[in-house]
């Protein structure tokens, strides 16, 4: 299939910079945003004033707020907060009218149902095919055109495959799988790994630290995996381990840095109230905690990040806590 028109549905900061992939990539290029703001700077100054300052949007790039004109694209990057996949999926089912590829962009777990991105989209837009778009990336490295490369995933494998070579330019290079389970798994619990390893750096535990928190936190990630049924592959790949070790390790993550605040002394709210941008480890950590339990999957680094944004427990009596559990033999 010719990909000629591709919709971003979502103007954020990584909303845009995909959007800037698929304008490179030679394709027709529509964002969608909610504010009417975002459109104007995009259509009339080519930049996203507000989510992406200070980087220059290719030409063939145009914006609106009217969530019909997506209805007309051939394949849809859908950047939503996960929180709001569903209420936008829901209305924009009335003016989809054919079957094309949408490709999900958040990570999360949608806090109301517990159900992954690609099920509530399914449930909302039953007329697409899903998949999902996943990996270490960071907004500003991409729209710079720094080197990244990501998973799409897609059950229908020449769908994937099709895809992944219509959005691949140089700079960005896509690797197509078969596994949305574990895309997904990969992408929701590495940003509340991030968190975690942000309050040990805000804390000063030192990198020694923060290394032990990635390796033992991948192992719960993988443990959480094989129980929904992904592949052990996909995690260890870039949608997995790799996001997990970009997100872990650099404040230009939302998830981490808002970790680092949490060490040193603020409350969630003062962070929250600082933001513009959604952390969406904060809403993983209570739903996966709980998930977790019912599926009797031992996972205490993602315990302990629920307990401290939820404030059952403050930051200082959870690392003893987590500190103190009983030793065990390594198991990855």
């Amino acid at each position: 299939m010719a990909y000629k028109k591709i919709g971003v549905i979502g103007a954020g900061a990584w909303g845009t910079a995909l959007a800037t992939v698929a304008a490179k990539a030679g394709h027709e290029t529509h964002i969608w945003a909610l504010e009417p703001e975002v459109v104007d700077a995009i259509n009339n100054q080519h930049e996203n004033t507000i989510y992406l300052k200070g980087f220059a949007l290719p030409k063939n790039i145009e914006a609106t707020n009217n969530l019909a004109d997506m209805a007309e694209m051939d394949a849809i990057l859908w950047v939503t907060p996960a929180q709001v996949v569903r209420p936008v999926a829901k209305e924009f089912a009335q003016y989809l009218k054919k079957s094309i590829p949408i490709l999900i962009c958040a990570k999360g777990i949608e806090q109301s149902s517990r159900k992954l991105m690609t099920e509530v989209m399914q449930e909302e837009l039953p007329i697409a095919q899903t998949g999902i778009l996943s990996g270490p990336s960071f907004a500003a490295d991409v729209a710079k055109g720094l080197p990244t490369a990501i998973t799409l995933a897609m059950e229908d494998k020449k769908t994937g495959q099709e895809l992944a070579e219509a959005l691949s330019i140089p700079t960005f290079r896509l690797y197509h799988s078969t596994d949305i389970i574990g895309a997904q798994i990969g992408g929701a619990i590495k940003n509340v790994l991030a968190i975690a390893c942000g309050i040990s750096d805000g804390k000063k535990f030192g990198d020694s630290a923060r290394s032990a928190l990635t390796t033992r936190g991948f192992a719960e990630m993988r443990r959480f995996g094989a129980a929904l049924g992904a592949n052990t592959e996909t995690l260890f790949g870039l949608s997995g381990l790799g996001d997990l070790t970009l997100t872990a390790n650099s404040l230009l993550s939302r998830n981490m840095s808002l970790g680092v605040a949490l060490g040193q002394g603020l409350t969630l709210q003062q962070i929250m109230d600082s933001r513009q941008s959604v952390s969406e480890g904060v809403h993983t950590s209570t739903i996966l905690a709980k998930w977790a339990k019912e599926l009797n999957v031992d996972m205490p680094i993602c315990q302990t990040v629920a307990d401290i944004v939820s404030g059952d427990l403050n930051v200082d009596t959870a690392i003893e806590k987590l500190l103190n559990r009983p030793l065990k033999q390594e198991v990855i």
